[in-house]
């Protein structure tokens, strides 16, 4: 069996978005031991920094500079790495070079699963962009003639976290993650982003009702308090010798 530590890569469009979504799986996996990185394609510092620009005498370098610490804040919290690419937001565009920059990524980190945005989404047109460029970039990565010679990608799970309007984005989960044990990073990381401090309630009431979702779900013999969990889409189907 290998030692190797195993590694978790999830890509989101804006600065905040892992916190919402994905920061108790971030939390969860890094506890276990996971090396988990994070990848934000831009700071969100046009559709999603209203309150920084409300302030006034506000610039898009300094919108930028404080989104970038939020995020820094909350990653520090789940225990994970995380980079910035800076590409913009509202609209978001990523042209070949980004592509490749986060096909190199998926090269160096190796995950053993990613996570990233459900595949449509009609109120944010940078979330499935976001989704797309890193289904595509994992193509690349499994690729022998990209950059021959390196460690190829396998073929890692990919999972679409929860938007926030799920039915309109046609989001169903079918992996339901209990989060209990950590909530309170996640609490403490959501908490790091006062840029959208109304979305604080919101996500702790998302987390609250999937949790009740996953105690009904998990059958009476297993003994676990389930209060917080989050929600998950698998892309791919899973692969085992055991329906149990």
């Amino acid at each position: 069996m290998s030692n190797e530590q195993k590694s978790a890569l999830v890509v989101s469009a804006h600065s905040a978005d892992f916190v919402w979504r994905a920061a108790g799986a971030i939390a969860l996996h890094t506890q276990q031991g996971y090396k988990v990185h994070i990848v934000c394609l831009s700071f969100g510092e046009r559709g999603e920094s209203a309150k920084m620009w409300r302030k006034g005498e506000m610039t898009e370098d300094k919108v930028k500079a404080g989104r970038r610490a939020e995020a820094q804040a909350a990653a520090d919290i789940l225990g994970a790495s995380i980079e910035f690419f800076d590409i913009g937001d509202y609209p978001m565009r990523a042209d070949k070079e980004v592509l490749f920059r986060l096909a190199d990524v998926f090269r160096r980190v190796q995950p053993a699963f990613t996570l990233s945005h459900s595949l449509k989404d009609p109120y944010n047109y940078d979330h499935p962009l976001a989704t797309h460029l890193t289904q595509e970039a994992r193509i690349i990565a499994q690729a022998e003639g990209y950059r021959p010679g390196e460690k190829i990608v396998g073929a890692p799970p990919v999972y679409s976290f929860e938007p926030h309007q799920p039915e309109q984005c046609e989001w169903k989960p079918d992996v339901l993650l209990d989060i209990t044990p950590v909530w309170e990073q996640k609490l403490a990381a959501i908490k790091c982003m006062a840029g959208q401090e109304h979305l604080w309630e919101y996500y702790t009431r998302v987390a609250l009702q999937r949790g009740v979702q996953a105690k009904r779900n998990i059958g009476i013999t297993a003994q676990r308090d389930i209060i917080y969990a989050e929600g998950y889409q698998s892309i791919f189907p899973r692969v085992t010798g055991d329906l149990s």
